[in-house]
């Protein structure tokens, strides 16, 4: 196609190149290397791009243009040639590059800014917890970083710099970061305050390879009775007595973290999940446990505040962080989040005549409305209820009255 050349140059050739001169990617563009000459300004060896346009004036006559497009270092290749793919355009179309290009580069807003406005514009698709996830992880890793940089300046050398920190210590933290980053540049660019959108294959070029994630480490179900035997005997602490609940439920983190005491009937043993709590968006109903109940007595016997609360406030009344609940698994070498794993294990292995679908309903996974139809709604509450039950008698040492059921589905 005419406005897609064949590219000739690679990001890996213009790091390197050291020789003065220019450098053809095709369609106009060029790498320009300094060279020393009499009253240049340039010191020798930097590198900038330069896009050359040739159409036709009003008049009829050809018109050429030599248009920069700024440093190396400020501008990457994937950035050159997304300008000079729109510059050309604007040439062909008889307008002025030049001017066009300098318009674009007008008071454009930071990076801080481009980010709030972002968020105020997509905010209503999301839930009320990943739209303040949002600007609070921009806030602590990435606003120290570029915020205060125009966001048609952020290159993809600066977001891998602000990656870097986090890229391999803590891949998932990084991985959601580069996905927001990528979303406020996007947005910067269909706004028109810059030329490029989100990094693509540069960032793989300039960030090492991310260690395998691979799944929380969970461990065996039938260690865990010693572990929660050895948690129980400590002093009461929201930390402790969340991530005992978190055991006895199969509950996430943030769900516990989040839970507020409105959220629990403790008289039907009943916890309501909202929405906004789950990962899945949809709320969500937990059966309690008599074991979950008294982990719920226990934190009633510490609440400071006789108003609705968080069930497990930090010292200062907010939710509890992630490593204040991981904290305390981590001298095991395993994770919070295996437990989940544990008890799905467990329910395979020990109560193999409670269905899959109920276990998994148990852990808020999604289930085919045809599965719940199958046995009535209530029934099913019913089936995670002995389900639950069993669980939470296992983990406290009571053992586990398995209960033959129908495998009829």
């Amino acid at each position: 196609m005419r406005d897609r050349p064949v590219p000739k140059l690679t990001a890996l050739k213009v790091q390197k190149v050291k020789t003065p001169g220019r450098y053809g990617d095709g369609g106009g563009l060029y790498l320009l290397v300094a060279k020393p000459g009499k009253g240049s300004s340039e010191p020798i060896g930097s590198k900038s791009w330069m896009l050359r346009t040739v159409a036709k004036g009003s008049d009829g006559k050809t018109l050429r243009r030599d248009i920069g497009l700024g440093p190396v270092d400020l501008v990457s290749l994937e950035e050159a040639r997304d300008k000079a793919r729109e510059l050309r355009k604007v040439a062909r179309a008889g307008g002025n590059p030049i001017a066009h290009r300098d318009q674009r580069d007008e008071t454009p807003p930071t990076f801080r800014e481009a980010a709030k406005a972002c968020h105020d514009a997509k905010r209503a698709g999301w839930s009320e917890k990943n739209a303040t996830s949002f600007l609070s992880s921009l806030g602590q890793h990435v606003f120290p970083v570029i915020g205060d940089s125009p966001v048609n300046m952020v290159s993809d050398k600066d977001v891998a710099a602000t990656l870097a920190p986090l890229w391999t210590t803590k891949a998932a933290m990084a991985k959601k970061l580069r996905a927001r980053i990528g979303l406020v540049l996007n947005y910067a660019k269909a706004e028109d305050w810059r030329a490029t959108g989100a990094p693509r294959e540069a960032l793989s070029t300039l960030l090492p390879k991310q260690p395998s994630e691979g799944n929380f480490a969970s461990m065996p179900y039938d260690q865990v009775p010693a572990f929660f035997a050895k948690q129980t005997g400590k002093g009461d602490t929201p930390s402790r007595l969340a991530l005992l609940l978190q055991i006895l439920t199969g509950a996430r983190h943030g769900e516990v973290r989040s839970a507020m005491w409105s959220h629990f009937d403790l008289e039907k043993a009943l916890w309501h999940r909202p929405a906004e709590l789950m990962k899945s968006g949809e709320a969500h109903t937990v059966t309690l446990s008599p074991q979950a109940l008294a982990i719920l007595e226990r934190a009633q016997a510490i609440r400071t505040d006789a108003r609705d609360c968080l069930v497990f406030p930090n010292r200062n009344g907010a939710a509890l962080t992630d490593n204040a609940i991981s904290k305390l698994v981590r001298p095991t070498g395993f994770t919070a989040h295996g437990f989940r794993a544990s008890f799905r294990t467990w329910a395979a292995e020990r109560m193999s005549s409670i269905p899959e679908a109920v276990a998994e309903a148990a852990l808020a996974h999604k289930i085919p409305d045809q599965v719940v139809r199958s046995y009535n709604r209530a029934k099913f509450l019913d089936l995670r209820r002995t389900l639950l039950d069993g669980w939470g008698a296992f983990v406290a040492g009571e053992g586990a009255k398995v209960v033959q059921l129908p495998l009829r589905m």
